[in-house]
């Protein structure tokens, strides 16, 4: 037997109004009193409805499918976005579909030149590309886009992003309160906001305290965490060593973690080493990584309710949102010598008591 799917003319039988009366309060419109609405949304939820959004999408060009283009789904911090993006998108009864590039600027640009357009009201991009010029062509046909993490500087369109300038200037700042005095930055490919906004970062708080600054010990390559490994080979080839590490993002970190390890190298004591993200892997390892937290789910939730508004109204006025992040202090920048003192001091103090 094939089971009744209720529909808006279950619901206006059922409270004696019209059709049209109950679609204008499904749809929230202006011209529906309150309590009409109301008792349109109650009966609603007594009956089940749920809204046919193939017969809607084709009244209103509407699939109520958002993409999403992102590097990665296995990194902890782009599971968290996601997870923020898929609540909002839910409650508002949107599906989300997701294109993965693996940090590929070429599967980006083949993902985005064979998208179909038509099966999608917007789209949320976190890229891999250093140029625009595809996500300016997509922009044209016209497709709502919000970018998030790792943005596009030169399009013109809503943006979430954490405070990459001030996150990686916190954590420079906490290394040198530390005691460290060589600090080396492991970051991104060049060309990217993120890269470039962290970079500029730590630089302003190195001289801002006229420690060298030296080009060696800035090093350009991938996100993963065989790139943070061999990235801190590269800094102990040279004649002089760093006695600490800054890494783009937390997994780098821990591949720079390793790479002192299988060196012998006392992490902390003689190496200092931060991230950026705080992924779970940071309180799994030894010693426990310092980090500057990132609030992913929260860029996920703005990214699409950005989204949503540029879909609703079509010249909604971009919107740029930075978000902070907040530094978590761990073992892995324990500058144990000054450590040690610290602890002798507070023991005679104990004893005065």
């Amino acid at each position: 037997m094939q089971r009744h799917i209720t529909t808006i003319k279950d619901i206006a039988r059922m409270l004696d109004i019209s059709v049209a009366t109950v679609s204008r309060a499904l749809r929230n419109t202006y011209d529906v009193n309150a309590e009409t609405r109301e008792k349109v949304l109650e009966m609603a939820r007594q009956l089940n409805y749920k809204p046919n959004f193939n017969a809607t999408g084709l009244a209103k060009r509407s699939t109520h499918n958002i993409g999403i283009v992102l590097p990665f789904i296995t990194n902890y911090y782009f599971s968290a976005v996601i997870t923020g993006i898929h609540e909002v998108a839910y409650s508002k009864g949107y599906n989300i579909i997701l294109y993965v590039t693996n940090d590929s600027e070429e599967r980006e640009l083949s993902i985005i030149h064979n998208l179909s357009v038509s099966s999608l009201d917007g789209l949320l991009v976190s890229t891999s590309a250093h140029s625009a010029e595809h996500f300016a062509e997509l922009m044209d046909n016209p497709i709502p886009i919000v970018f998030f993490d790792r943005v596009a500087s030169d399009i013109k369109t809503s943006k979430v992003m954490q405070d990459d300038y001030n996150g990686a200037a916190e954590a420079t700042e906490h290394l040198i309160k530390k005691g460290y005095r060589k600090i080396a930055h492991i970051t991104g490919p060049r060309g990217l906001s993120l890269t470039e906004k962290r970079v500029q970062g730590y630089l302003s708080v190195l001289e801002k305290h006229r420690l060298p600054v030296r080009e060696e010990w800035i090093v350009y390559s991938g996100f993963s965490q065989e790139s943070g490994e061999e990235d801190a080979y590269r800094l102990l080839q040279g004649g002089e060593q760093p006695d600490a590490i800054f890494a783009t993002n937390d997994r780098k970190a821990v591949g720079a973690m390793l790479a002192l390890k299988n060196k012998g190298i006392a992490i902390g004591k003689d190496i200092g080493v931060i991230g950026f993200t705080d992924d779970p892997i940071a309180t799994i390892i030894s010693p426990t990584l310092t980090t500057v937290a990132e609030p992913a789910f929260e860029i996920g939730k703005k990214s699409c309710e950005l989204l949503l508004k540029h879909i609703a109204k079509k010249n909604f006025i971009s919107e740029e949102i930075i978000l902070p992040g907040k530094l978590i202090e761990r073992e892995s920048t324990n500058h144990f010598k000054g450590y040690k003192k610290e602890k002798r001091a507070t023991g005679r103090a104990g004893g005065r008591k």
